[in-house]
């Protein structure tokens, strides 16, 4: 797949996810297989852009890969603002979101509230486009609510308006995560629109991939709350539509590695008091399936020095691996 001037190796992409897809995981994504991983959304509000949280997200040279931001907001004039801001700091793609339902975003008639006003939309992706000299996607759901399934009517005004390629996840506004995400309406946008299509929802697994790809005819599909503990997914997926072969899954010490990896880059990235804070829920998630109870969990949520997450780490794997 291409956005504009550039060539994805392999049509496997990560999602944005607020408060997820930092510097650390998106390299790891990336190493895995990821051929694009997009940023977690940054606010359009230029008086937050001094926060140590907005500073973090902001330096994008260092970065391995195609650089893809994305911005939210709903004032036409501050995304684009933003937009420009990012692109003078490293940004290589820009990307809009009209996706993300969380109350916090939609009451500020940002992410998928939007979808309700399909001018703004318009003058929202016009005003993007036009402000920058890099591509620019964008990231829907397929509506405000199952009533109103307006992905459509959304897709052909980006493509109208400079759109490069759209990303679709596949329930409305009003689904929120709830449910089973829907393909049918990804599969329509798919043939009423020329620019690439991304398939995004419920994509969980090689085969449910494979199966995504097939069923909406999209250009690539991308992956969000399934690589949240399990970054090897895409390996995984990429391998199996190359090759239509199921890689096994990794052994319990390379599981340890990435996870020790992850943790020390969240340490590095944040710092000696927010980072340890951090690692709590990537843990969590990384450990999801080894401590169903949550016992070891709680007590390392508790744990405040980075030094003592790693070594608490490493005993619960000696643990693990002794059992």
């Amino acid at each position: 797949m291409r956005i504009g001037p550039y060539q994805l190796e392999n049509n496997v992409i990560c999602a944005p996810m607020a408060g997820v897809t930092d510097y650390t995981f998106r390299e790891l994504c990336r190493r895995f297989g990821a051929a694009l991983a997009v940023s977690e959304m940054m606010s359009s509000n230029p008086l937050v852009w001094q926060s140590e949280k907005s500073l973090n997200r902001m330096t994008h040279q260092d970065e391995s890969g195609i650089r893809s931001i994305q911005i939210a907001g709903a004032d036409p004039e501050q995304m684009a603002e933003a937009a420009v801001f990012n692109v003078e700091h490293g940004a290589q793609i820009i990307d809009i979101n009209m996706g993300c339902p969380a109350k916090k975003v939609n009451k500020k008639l940002a992410g998928s509230a939007l979808l309700q006003y399909p001018e703004l939309v318009e003058q929202i992706v016009r005003a993007v486009v036009n402000a920058v000299k890099v591509p620019v996607t964008l990231k829907i759901r397929t509506g405000w609510d199952p009533e109103h399934r307006n992905g459509v009517h959304i897709a052909r005004i980006a493509q109208d308006n400079g759109i490069q390629a759209l990303a679709v996840h596949g329930r409305t506004k009003a689904c929120m995560y709830k449910g089973e995400a829907e393909y049918d309406t990804i599969r329509t946008i798919k043939q009423n629109v020329s620019i690439p299509v991304i398939a995004n929802g419920d994509i969980t697994t090689a085969e449910k991939a494979r199966f995504v790809l097939d069923y909406t005819g999209a250009d690539a599909i991308m992956i969000g709350r399934a690589a949240q503990g399990r970054p090897w997914i895409f390996r995984e997926v990429v391998h199996y539509l190359a090759t239509g072969q199921t890689l096994a899954a990794p052994a319990i010490s390379e599981v340890r590695d990435i996870m020790l990896e992850h943790v020390r880059g969240l340490h590095q990235l944040y710092g000696e008091v927010l980072g340890p804070r951090i690692a709590r829920k990537h843990v969590g998630w990384y450990l999801a399936e080894h401590d169903s109870e949550g016992v070891f969990r709680s007590e390392f949520n508790g744990i405040e020095q980075g030094n003592v997450q790693l070594d608490a780490l490493n005993v619960y794997f000696e643990q693990l691996a002794a059992t």
